[in-house]
């Protein structure tokens, strides 16, 4: 019968996991890694079940022995402590799957009779710990964690898609430094941030003469990043002809500067990312379809921090912690009152919008712990319980849907100090609602917000309504 180790301190984790399985597996479970190890000299099981937080030797030290002498041994890592070190470390030791408590009984059965049929790739080689500070415990996220891991030693084309402020750079970065290419360059470029009639050169670079201008030769992007990542931000706002050539480097691995004659060679792994909807660009031809092929080989979907909000908690007291450390003071407590203003708004920005909001409160708060005086205006204006007091939920009356609106503008304005987003997508409300009230009458709809017919037409195609 198929032996199966479970490894863990909690008598009640190895009381689940045992019930769980042992309807499937022959069961054996420990109380620390130590007595583990030593049985290992006598006898090998099929699967390991282990935590990585334990008294004595962690989880991860056992994975690490015991990859040294049964690499392809299976491994399922089990834990209460969600970050992005732990899931890399867990990968790069050895383990088959990676699962944080409290976990689903059926997807445990489920991970253990697939790990004891299914031989693990070669994950195994050791490597220096992460450093990388992203974390969350949000099951989107722990999917997230699970990708890296399991991408970073491949050499495939990822694709980052997500809400501006999501982290996607962070996550490009995360799978540069644990990949074989860590020790070569990471280069990063923002393609919407950059004229379209300079990209090109910024890109592949330029031989001396090759335009006005052109004084020197330059070495692009492609070439900085020889034997490393590249990673194109905003991908959706490359110009077409860009992605021509662009397109003609992903398929042929070459390139060639502006201007010059010699093809040169282009080993390097490309990370795509965008906080735009790709398909509806390649509905409207802003976008090529094959090129969206090429990029999008491994996709990566960041979830926005609304949708993650049992994550808020931890990265407020990281991001505390940070900007303690920045400015050289003394980290700051929180309390509960404000703490609740945080976890109730819906940060538009996300994370970016979230660390700069606690770069702002470690500065401003007058004493050691945060209350909910100290929390920014804008936050406490959107939220539906950001009273000072933070007690009584009934006094005062909602602000006007203006002041709301301005609110919005002004977090947005913190966080990027770019409105073409917002532009879009309040315009985007008007249209839906003006074509509401007409019953789908374009013409209408047009008098309602005071447009021409081909005007209205136009802006329904751009906006994909």
């Amino acid at each position: 019968m198929t032996s199966v180790w479970i490894i863990d301190d909690e008598e009640s984790i190895r009381t689940i996991c045992t019930s769980a399985l042992e309807d499937l597996f022959k069961i054996e479970s420990f109380s620390n890694a130590s007595h583990a190890l030593l049985a290992l000299n006598s006898t090998k099981p099929d699967l390991i079940i282990t935590d990585i937080k334990m008294p004595g030797m962690s989880g991860l030290e056992f994975l690490d022995k015991v990859s040294e002498k049964y690499p392809e041994l299976p491994t399922i890592i089990i834990t209460a402590h969600a970050n992005m070190d732990n899931a890399l470390s867990a990968y790069k030791g050895g383990a088959f799957e990676y699962l944080t408590k409290p976990f689903d009984i059926n997807e445990i059965r489920k991970l253990a009779i697939k790990a004891t049929k299914i031989k693990k790739s070669s994950l195994q080689e050791s490597s220096e710990e992460s450093d990388s500070k992203i974390v969350g415990k949000a099951d989107s996220m722990q999917e997230v964690f699970k990708a890296i891991g399991k991408i970073s030693k491949t050499d495939i084309t990822v694709l980052v898609r997500g809400e501006s402020g999501t982290g996607k750079e962070l996550i490009a970065q995360s799978v540069h430094t644990n990949s074989a290419r860590s020790d070569k360059p990471f280069i990063a470029i923002n393609v919407a941030a950059i004229p379209h009639e300079l990209l090109e050169s910024e890109l592949f670079g330029h031989e001396k003469g090759s335009f006005t201008g052109a004084q020197s030769q330059r070495i692009g992007r492609f070439e900085q990043a020889l034997g490393g990542t590249l990673f194109l931000d905003e991908i959706g706002d490359m110009h077409p002809e860009l992605q021509t050539r662009l397109l003609r480097v992903l398929s042929s691995h070459e390139f060639y500067r502006v201007g010059g004659q010699k093809p040169i060679k282009s080993d390097v792994r490309i990370i795509a990312a965008t906080n735009q909807n790709i398909e509806h660009l390649i509905k409207t031809g802003k976008f090529r379809e094959d090129l969206y092929h090429r990029l999008n080989v491994f996709r990566i979907e960041l979830p926005p921090l609304r949708k993650r909000k049992e994550d808020i908690p931890m990265l407020v007291r990281h991001f505390l912690s940070k900007s303690a450390e920045e400015i050289k003071s003394e980290e700051k407590d929180i309390d509960k009152n404000a703490m609740s203003i945080l976890n109730n708004y819906d940060w538009p920005g996300n994370i970016r919008q979230l660390e700069n909001t606690c770069r702002y409160i470690t500065v401003m708060a007058p004493s050691t712990s945060i209350t909910a005086d100290d929390i920014p205006d804008e936050i406490k204006s959107n939220n539906p319980k950001s009273h000072s007091d933070a007690v009584d939920e009934t006094m005062g009356e909602s602000s006007s849907w203006e002041e709301s609106l301005s609110s919005h503008i002004k977090s947005v304005l913190l966080d990027a100090n770019d409105l073409t987003n917002l532009s879009k997508e309040l315009e985007k409300i008007l249209l839906q609602e003006a074509l509401r009230a007409s019953k789908g009458r374009k013409i209408d709809a047009a008098k309602i917000l005071g447009l021409g017919r081909n005007t209205i037409t136009r802006k329904i195609k751009d906006l994909g309504l």
